[in-house]
């Protein structure tokens, strides 16, 4: 079954517990370290329903959006009517994704890239990445741990119920494959006091780091940090969350006037090259 149907109607009514503008902020920390400020452009993939996506607008960033759910993408663009915003959003896989220019750096969080399942996918993603951003640009995200999935969710059931839905959520966790498995039926009101089921299958992986940077290093993106989520602190055995920087390596030197940002010694610093480059206008 395709994850994200049924559910994606009533996913920000149950995902009102994410302190999403926390996130955000953190995140936006994160960017202005590695040199990227409001202004700029920025690809969000897995964008759902279009959160962060919007925070980030807010916040003063170009964004574009990806996501391969059609009903969540809906969701996001009726969100848009309903804030004025100017956001793009699109329709593809985030590992097989094409920009119509490069971006100055990619973002995703809240476990998007769990939705990968295997160091192969994941490779694709960071070379549809690299592809993507600017020479220096950067992309950070984030994943849920081996440790989160095995020992927090574990084999449990989880269930809510709303005065307009409910959910019943059946968690399965293979140590095995890494997977865990989300069995999931959902129930909506309708007009006439009845109920409609949907029923979703949705599967998330969990990587070891040296899978990650491994995967990192063969699509050409260089590792520039890894976080124990909304710190600066190395990840630990307990992390239930971490955040990746990495980056697109800059270009030789060809050109006059781009600006390229690197880390010398850990503090970001922003080099101009003296080259002339070709401007397109979208």
């Amino acid at each position: 079954m395709q994850a994200y149907t049924g559910f994606a109607y009533v996913y920000d009514e149950y995902m009102d517990n994410i302190p999403y503008e926390e996130w955000c902020e953190y995140l936006v920390e994160r960017l202005k370290e590695q040199g990227v400020t409001p202004d700029m452009e920025i690809a969000d993939l897995g964008c759902g329903t279009g959160t962060v996506t919007q925070l980030l607008d807010k916040a003063g960033y170009s964004c574009v959006g990806i996501d391969n759910a059609p009903d969540m993408l809906t969701i996001a663009a009726e969100k848009l009517y309903e804030s004025g915003q100017e956001i793009v959003y699109s329709l593809q896989d985030m590992r097989d994704f094409e920009l119509p220019y490069e971006v100055d750096a990619m973002v995703s969080i809240a476990d998007s890239m769990n939705y990968i399942t295997s160091k192969e996918d994941i490779t694709s993603v960071f070379e549809c990445v690299k592809k993507g951003l600017k020479p220096g640009g950067v992309f950070i995200f984030d994943l849920k741990t081996i440790h989160f999935f095995r020992d927090v969710l574990a084999e449990n059931t989880y269930a809510e119920n709303r005065d307009d839905s409910a959910f019943i959520w059946d968690n399965y966790y293979d140590e095995e494959t890494r997977n865990n498995e989300y069995d999931l039926a959902v129930f909506i009101k309708n007009e006439d006091e009845s109920f409609i089921r949907y029923e979703e299958n949705h599967f998330q992986h969990g990587f070891y780091m040296e899978e990650v940077l491994e995967a990192a290093e063969t699509a050409g993106l260089e590792v520039e940090a890894v976080y124990d989520a909304f710190t600066t602190d190395a990840p630990k055995e307990d992390s239930e969350r971490l955040y990746y920087i990495l980056r697109r390596r800059c270009a030789a030197r060809s050109n006059p006037y781009d600006i390229c940002t690197v880390n010398i010694m850990s503090a970001p610093v922003k080099i101009k090259f003296e080259f002339f480059r070709n401007t397109f206008i979208i």
